[in-house]
């Protein structure tokens, strides 16, 4: 039972304070009010358990803008500190170490830069002052009165005037990739966009370049010179042999006269039968 009451009270206690309606009460910071509720910083003021708010008048406000919401969200977060801070402490804070370091709101967005997102405190002639933590930033602003404050959980501050931050209406940029060296980068764009003429040709270029280009295989040979005895034999394989056929033996010439003459008596066998018939 102890343990629900406690988580209650902590819960009570986080969402104790509304920063609209607190400023609701104040006409002189109306439009410094309408800025945390159109940059949507209210909500993640009323989210916070702690929280410190230096507020300014409408009469000081004439150097911000509606029209860039980006600077407008930046310099409007500065103004939210991340801790409970009323004059006595920030008094004692800055007495004892002369100037102090405060962490804004802008501090958490991931955007600021150079410690933009600090505010530094220090008090002069029994004054406070504030200033951004920026490198060159003067301490311009000072505390005018506590508007309203619940212990611990919400302080809510005048201030003379908005904190000036070096820098803070240039968005950051996204950081550039390194450029591809030229020579290489450029040859692997050109085979990206198209492929090469050499090394991609279709397959009736290569069909055509080899008809008209191949040698033919007698080119081959005579480009090569023979070797010794090679051209005989070459000769030989490819056409038929150019040396004249050997003269008939003297054999073969008494076989032919013994056949000529067995021939002429038989015809004069034949005629002589033929004359004794008729």
């Amino acid at each position: 039972m102890f343990f629900f009451v406690l988580s209650m009270l902590s819960i009570s206690s986080c969402s104790a304070f509304n920063i609209t309606k607190l400023l609701n009460k104040e006409s002189d910071f109306s439009t410094f009010n309408k800025y945390l509720s159109e940059t949507k910083l209210a909500d993640q003021i009323n989210k916070r358990s702690t929280i410190t708010v230096l507020a300014v008048a409408n009469d000081a406000m004439g150097g911000l803008s509606s029209d860039d919401s980006f600077t407008l969200k930046s310099v409007m977060s500065v103004h939210v500190i991340l801790d409970y801070y009323d004059k006595e402490k920030l008094a004692k804070l800055a007495k004892n170490n002369r100037s102090a370091m405060l962490t804004s709101l802008f501090q958490s967005s991931g955007v600021a830069q150079n410690q933009q997102g600090y505010v530094r405190v220090e008090v002069v002639d029994g004054e406070i002052f504030f200033g951004s933590a920026s490198k060159g930033a003067q301490m311009n602003s000072k505390i005018v009165k506590s508007v309203t404050a619940q212990p611990y959980n919400i302080s809510v501050l005048e201030v003379s005037s908005i904190i000036g931050v070096p820098n803070i209406n240039a968005s950051p940029t996204p950081e550039k990739a390194p450029s591809p060296k030229k020579g290489k980068s450029a040859s692997l764009e050109d085979e990206a966009e198209s492929p090469s003429e050499d090394t991609a040709e279709s397959p009736a270029d290569d069909t055509s370049d080899s008809d008209s280009e191949a040698p033919s295989p007698s080119k081959a040979r005579d480009s090569t010179p023979p070797k010794p005895g090679y051209e005989d034999d070459l000769v030989t394989a490819d056409s038929p042999s150019s040396t004249p056929a050997p003269a008939p033996s003297k054999n073969d010439a008494r076989a032919t006269a013994a056949e000529v003459g067995v021939g002429v008596v038989a015809m004069g066998l034949v005629i002589s039968v033929l004359v004794a018939l008729f």
